[in-house]
């Protein structure tokens, strides 16, 4: 008989939540009538990653110890919880602003059911504990973006924002297949701490091999210079795509890299670490600079997440305790913030029926109170004002760097933002302050209803923003029980 492993099925609940509400989803594309084919995708999606969020919130508090499962293949651990219930509440948020989205009816149950795979490809991700499994995460997660980058093909540029991300991205996949065969190859090891304890520290083809993992996972942060596919794909797929991708894309690509280099490469530590930081500090400037000169909203949020990744990286860089949960606390607010932005960039829209820019975003805060006044929060929160979770998450990140003894990075950091408030309070000028010349007249009829579901979305990517200032404690808390998960 052929030997079975033991499966951990708790461990695996969260990926099973959102493969079972992707299935279902699939089966209402078919069974079910299409006037309530938006809705029952909807609500399977949003309880997926409800149920996701809730059983790894669990898992996060009956798993104090690391321990591989499942035949070495997957970790179950608080660092992949915790990140699991990030990943969770941004696909919830996301299924919110996706509602009344101007999709065709007749793919909309495809459209949530792939939302739903993508977070269970994330959820898997960012507990793969093997060169394999993380390879098979990375692609699950992938090709359902792909996908819905160009699912709405009447979209103006979604399906060639589709494709370049498809191209781009499959370079990064390959990159990152080619590099974890050359570290099998020399080390003959797929599992994380056996190739640490495989003892080839140094050697060339395994250094190589480590340089073309950390490039592939770049290309999934969104990090300088491995960031040409963001600004096209953000701006040309469905706004509600692009939010879930700027937040959880982020969140599992980083998450997964900080355990890899700390697990499975701790003996090349002095080679990746400045490798990190020298990435994190093109990051750091070309996101910034590009980002002056963009007038479409998307695009400028586009390089404001290139900066964000940056930012990340320096605590991925610093390689400490500090600097790991100074990376899953900057996670939280980032997370709520992007997706916010996204979400208000996307009421714009749907008001206007064309693309949002600096121009047409002008008396927004106006027309709009309350979404007006979180988009400013927002962007004073990712500029690291206080009262906000971004002056908590780039203080630790700081702190983290300072630790180490990387002064230079915090004095990039600061230069990055001093940059970036140019581009985040132009988009608050764009809402409040308008020349007379520019005032128009609602057109007959009036504005389009208000969207109460996307109102809720940004409600809560508000309360988290702020909530994650004033509840910073007990959140530094569970992101140090996570930290401790790596063997730092």
């Amino acid at each position: 008989m052929i030997a079975t492993p033991h499966v951990d099925w708790f461990a695996l609940a969260p990926t099973l939540s959102l493969l079972a509400a992707s299935g279902l989803a699939l089966m209402a594309a078919v069974l079910v009538p299409r006037p309530v084919r938006r809705g029952a995708g909807a609500f399977l999606a949003c309880a997926g990653f409800v149920a996701a969020g809730i059983f790894a919130g669990f898992l996060d508090a009956r798993s104090p110890h690391a321990a591989a499962i499942v035949r070495d293949g997957m970790w179950r651990d608080r660092w992949g919880a915790l990140a699991q219930v990030i990943l969770a509440g941004s696909g919830a948020i996301a299924v919110l602003v996706s509602y009344r989205e101007r999709m065709r009816d007749e793919h909309i149950a495809e459209y949530y059911a792939l939302l739903a795979a993508a977070g269970a490809g994330m959820v898997f991700f960012v507990q793969a504990s093997n060169l394999m499994t993380l390879f098979l995460g990375l692609e699950w997660f992938s090709i359902a973006l792909y996908v819905l980058t160009a699912i709405d093909i009447d979209l103006i540029g979604s399906l060639e924002a589709g494709l370049k991300y498809l191209v781009v991205g499959a370079v990064g996949s390959a990159t990152l297949l080619f590099g974890s065969a050359l570290v099998y190859g020399i080390t003959g090891q797929l599992a994380f701490d056996r190739i640490a304890a495989a003892g080839h520290a140094h050697d060339a083809m395994l250094v190589v091999g480590l340089a073309m993992v950390i490039v592939g996972l770049m290309f999934k942060s969104s990090a300088a210079p491995f960031h040409m596919w963001t600004p096209d794909a953000y701006q040309g797929a469905p706004t509600p795509v692009t939010a879930f991708m700027s937040s959880a894309t982020k969140i599992a690509a980083l998450v997964a890299t900080y355990r890899v280099l700390a697990t499975a490469f701790p003996h090349d530590e002095h080679l990746w670490r400045y490798a990190i930081a020298a990435i994190a500090c093109v990051s750091l400037a070309w996101g910034n600079i590009a980002a002056l000169v963009q007038r479409n909203v998307k695009r400028i949020l586009a390089y404001s997440s290139v900066s964000h990744a940056g930012f990340m990286l320096i605590a991925v860089a610093a390689a400490n305790q500090l600097g790991a949960r100074a990376l899953l606390y900057y996670l939280i607010p980032y997370s709520a913030m992007s997706l916010g932005a996204f979400a208000v960039v996307a009421a714009r829209e749907r008001e206007l029926a064309a693309p949002v820019t600096l121009q047409n975003l002008a008396g927004f805060g106006w027309e709009r109170p309350f979404l007006g006044v979180s988009m400013w929060v927002f962007m004073l929160g990712m500029l690291g004002f206080p009262l906000t979770g971004g002056f908590i998450g780039k203080f630790y990140v700081f702190a983290a760097a300072y630790d180490h003894g990387f002064w230079w990075l915090i004095v990039a950091g600061v230069i990055a933002t001093m940059i970036s408030a140019y581009y985040y309070l132009g988009i608050v000028r764009a809402m409040y302050f308008r020349d007379s010349a520019e005032l128009r007249l609602a057109p007959a009829g009036g504005s389009p209803p208000r969207d109460a579901l996307l109102t809720l979305g940004v409600f809560l990517s508000l309360v988290v923003t702020v909530g994650s200032f004033f509840a910073v404690q007990p959140l530094i808390d569970v992101a140090r029980s996570a930290g401790h998960a790596l063997p730092f």
